[in-house]
């Protein structure tokens, strides 16, 4: 398992939680998740649609930034490059800012959002996302650390120019992938 984890990152059992702020109550029956920007069609989704995109299962191991790492997460959800077919970018489309409900934001190279382990996940290890893990949806990107996996998801900008996200603006690396320890600029 060792090979598995990242330089400078330990093992433990379960993701410690951080926030920005508090984070405002969400109804599933209230949601919406908005995606615009660099796109053909911009789209507006509901829980219930969002529900109805096809779902996958992905098995990945989470890395944090502060250098713990969780093996072997269990994540449901919408692949994310899925959701490209239905906006359909435009041409020099090459980031995505991930959007939280309570302020958060991070950009997302669009090379690791449309991998296929990329997920907007519901679940984790078998149940619906607690509050405290970002219910009622999260981006979940598990080739970079894990403030690329946005919590509390409302939307998806697609942009053609990168913009810094909440903590890329203060000091931390523009893709985050852990494998080259891209904590920081």
């Amino acid at each position: 398992m060792d090979r598995r984890l990242p330089p400078g990152q330990r093992w433990i059992d379960h993701p410690i939680v951080y926030d920005i702020a508090p984070v405002p109550a969400a109804e599933t029956r209230d949601f919406r998740l908005r995606l615009w920007g660099s796109v053909e069609d911009p789209l507006e989704l509901s829980w219930e649609q969002l529900l109805e995109l096809r779902q996958e299962t992905v098995i990945a191991d989470f890395h944090c930034v502060t250098r713990w790492s969780v093996p072997d997460v269990r994540w449901e959800g919408v692949p994310a490059r899925s959701l490209l077919e239905h906006v359909r970018l435009l041409p020099g489309t090459l980031w995505v800012m991930a959007h939280g409900r309570e302020g958060y934001s991070t950009d997302v190279p669009l090379a690791y959002f449309s991998r296929s382990d990329t997920l907007l996940a519901h679940s984790m290890n078998g149940k619906p996302l607690d509050e405290e893990h970002g219910a009622p949806l999260r981006l979940v990107v598990p080739a970079l650390y894990a403030w690329k996996s946005a919590k509390y998801l409302t939307g998806l900008e697609f942009l053609q120019r990168r913009r810094p996200g909440f903590w890329e603006e203060r000091g931390y690396h523009p893709r985050g992938d852990p494998w080259r320890e891209e904590r920081f600029r």
